[in-house]
């Protein structure tokens, strides 16, 4: 059990020292011992950090610390759980996480100085340790992921506040298995690359922590299967409950990418559909229409939106037939197939109740809220700068009082509403320009309230 922790926590030790000595080079001649036992400190702390989060201070875990880093710390040699317990050796490190530490400022720093990416090192060996410290238990509880998730987020924020770019050919993290050579299937993204196009979205915070929390979870089960340590099998299935236009199908995509990544499935293609491309309108089609769907989604994520319409056609209706048949699905291509259903929180709850099988296989649901105004006037200017537009400050006044005055109710399109109005904008702008005498760049790309729609 201690391997887990013991492995991760050396790697981090010669990695981290490594990187002291040759910014000690700089200054003075480095005394290797000292710095050696400064990086043994730090991953103390970032072990201790994950493992007090939760307060549960379990004798495995504790036993596993101990071992961990008593080749660098007599003390821990004879250490028994109960003194760790009631010590300071972890305790007093359950806040760490959440600001750079000095030493991490240290090498953040002096990349910034001499245009190196040390931190990037720090960051992978750091998060090695994290992970670790949360595997140590079969199943890790949500307060260790978020320490991880929050740990991850501290060094991100502060490498590009430093502007320190991530190396090209930076390896693989922990968690993240070696790709397997299929010419058929797409090469899998960086998962930090995922991450950020994640975190990139607006609004949906909610959502982001639990795809975050769901990506440490599946990377500490991949660390403990590197271990030949038990993994407690859970269910990769999702339900993804919210209004039009809130971002359903774009987090879908990028979670069937990073599942990829991970090795939950082996291409990580999405393929959508609803109703009309499971049901049948004859005896024996239905089955044969959802094999066909679920085939093509093998190795990947099979996104039905709408799904409550499948129960909502009464006893006689052929959706009953292609529940059943995508359960069986689901049941024979289990490692390599995961189904997302979307729809209207309510409408979701009845399908959730329609089969005994459908809510044991699907065992967490994300929830997708509104977006505000002021997220939807986000969207826009985003919208605008992929198509090389710009909003003026009166466009953005006049579309957030738009918004303002939307009704809001189950068919809000949220940013399908957003898309509308920024292609009528367009439209607008064109006629708008087209008749001035001369026209600049600047009035090519701008959108001004004039275009905005009444």
């Amino acid at each position: 059990m201690t391997s887990v922790l013991a492995e991760p926590v050396r790697q981090f030790v010669d990695e981290i020292t490594a990187v002291l000595v040759d910014l000690g080079t700089r200054v003075s001649a480095p005394n290797k011992a000292a710095l050696q036992r400064d990086a043994a400190l730090e991953a103390q702390a970032i072990a201790a950090s994950v493992i007090a989060s939760d307060g549960r201070y379990s004798d495995t875990e504790l036993r596993a610390f101990a071992s961990a880093l008593a080749p660098w710390f007599d003390a821990l040699r004879g250490t028994t759980p109960q003194q760790l317990r009631t010590g300071d050796a972890i305790r007093q490190f359950r806040a760490w996480a959440i600001t750079p530490s000095p030493l991490f400022e240290t090498v953040v720093t002096a990349d910034s100085r001499h245009g190196t990416a040390n931190g990037w090192r720090y960051y992978q060996a750091a998060l090695r340790v994290a992970h670790a410290g949360a595997a140590i238990d079969s199943v890790p509880t949500r307060e260790k992921l978020l320490t991880v998730d929050t740990f991850r987020s501290m060094m991100l924020r502060r490498l590009a506040a430093a502007k320190i770019e991530r190396p090209a050919d930076m390896p693989r993290g922990v968690g993240e298995p070696e790709p397997v050579e299929d010419r058929a299937a797409p090469a899998a993204r960086p998962l930090d690359e995922l991450l950020a196009e994640l975190d990139a979205l607006v609004g949906l915070a909610a959502v982001k922590t639990e795809v975050r929390l769901l990506t440490n979870l599946i990377r500490v089960e991949n660390l403990r299967r590197e271990r030949d340590l038990p993994v407690v099998d859970q269910s990769r299935h999702l339900v993804f409950v919210g209004n039009p236009g809130t971002g359903k199908t774009t987090v879908a995509r990028l979670l069937a990418q990073i599942f990829h990544t991970l090795g939950v499935v082996s291409k990580g293609q999405l393929v959508e559909t609803d109703r009309s491309g499971l049901v049948a309108g004859y005896v024996g089609q239905t089955a044969t229409k959802v094999n066909e769907v679920a085939e093509r989604a093998q190795g990947g994520v099979l996104f039905i939106d709408e799904a409550y319409a499948l129960v909502q056609g009464g006893e006689q209706d052929f959706g009953r037939e292609a529940i059943a048949t995508l359960l069986k699905q689901m049941e024979d291509h289990r490692d390599d197939l995961v189904v997302i259903v979307a729809g209207y929180p309510a409408p979701m709850a009845e399908f959730l109740d329609a089969n005994p099988g459908i809510r044991s296989r699907f065992p967490k649901t994300l929830e997708f809220p509104d977006y505000t105004d002021d997220e939807m006037v986000a969207i826009c200017e985003s919208m605008a700068k992929t198509s090389h537009y710009d909003l003026d400050a009166s466009a953005r006044e006049r579309l957030r009082a738009w918004l303002a005055r939307q009704p809001r109710g189950a068919s809000f399109g949220n940013a399908r509403l957003v898309r509308n109005v920024f292609e009528q904008a367009v439209t607008r702008q064109a006629s708008r320009v087209v008749d001035l005498p001369s026209v600049t760049d600047h009035q090519l790309i701008t959108i001004t309230a004039a275009d905005i729609p009444d």
